[in-house]
């Protein structure tokens, strides 16, 4: 009898613990799943030629750039290649902090926190986005939420939701992943009340460098109709030759 009622107990402590071990899973494998989309999509080095069009009611422009992006130490160099009047401008981030290079007035400005969810370069992309990439690991909760088809492929719903502490802007990211390759379908920016203020969709899987990639996202802010921005990727190198040199992120590179 004794025997029986430690078994009974044993059993009723596997299945009331279920849920918890079924929950820790499920977030190991939701960070997973972030870890190895970010790995595909930047590599541990790399260095890329983008377009980006910025599209307005009334107006529509097109800048090329160049990108220089070490994810292993957390810091980026991008400088603006045409058209000739932004020709120069240049952007270093380090870490979490950011530095702008203007060639108009001479002048290396450091950009304050304030300043994190202005638009960078008058699209619909903004400072914080270009600084807070590698915060995906680190600074939230992952959770797969939901699990549905898109294209006849099985896609991972996947909410991130940011520490309280965490040095981020928005109250909740969602993700969209394609299950066979971790590859991201869709991005939701939501703000910390719960209200949806942009949707960055990803589409035009190429190979480039041997690399299955996402190489047209597209930038809508929900609440501004006829508002969008475009980045096409034209070239990326996740193995460059020669090696990015460590001057390449220096302020004093900021000046071309």
């Amino acid at each position: 009898m004794m025997n029986m009622r430690k078994l009974f107990f044993l059993i009723a402590a596997v299945i009331f613990m279920m849920p918890v071990f079924g929950h820790a899973q499920d977030e190991d494998n939701a960070k997973a799943r972030i870890t190895r989309m970010i790995e595909k999509m930047r590599g541990h080095k790399n260095v890329s030629e983008i377009e980006m069009t910025v599209t307005r009611p009334a107006w529509t422009r097109t800048l090329k750039m160049k990108v220089w992006d070490d994810r292993s130490q957390k810091r980026v160099f991008i400088r603006l290649l045409a058209p000739a009047k932004e020709e120069g401008i240049s952007f270093l981030r380090l870490g979490y902090n950011l530095w702008n290079y203007m060639p108009k007035v001479e002048r290396v400005m450091k950009i304050p926190p304030s300043m994190m969810l202005q638009p960078w370069m008058g699209s619909d992309f903004t400072n914080d986005d270009l600084v807070k990439e590698s915060s995906y690991i680190d600074d939230y909760d992952h959770k797969i939420v939901g699990r549905e088809e898109r294209d006849g492929l099985p896609v991972l719903r996947i909410e991130l939701i940011p520490h309280p502490e965490a040095p981020v802007v928005w109250g909740k990211v969602i993700f969209w992943v394609r299950e066979k390759d971790n590859l991201p379908l869709e991005e939701q920016f939501l703000d910390e009340g719960g209200r949806l203020i942009k949707d960055l969709r990803y589409s035009e899987f190429k190979t480039m460098d041997g690399t299955l990639l996402p190489v047209l996202w597209e930038m809508r802010p929900v609440l501004k109709e006829g508002q969008k921005t475009v980045i096409r990727f034209l070239t990326i190198d996740f193995d460059p030759s020669p090696p990015i040199a460590e001057s390449v992120f220096t302020k004093q590179n900021l000046k071309p």
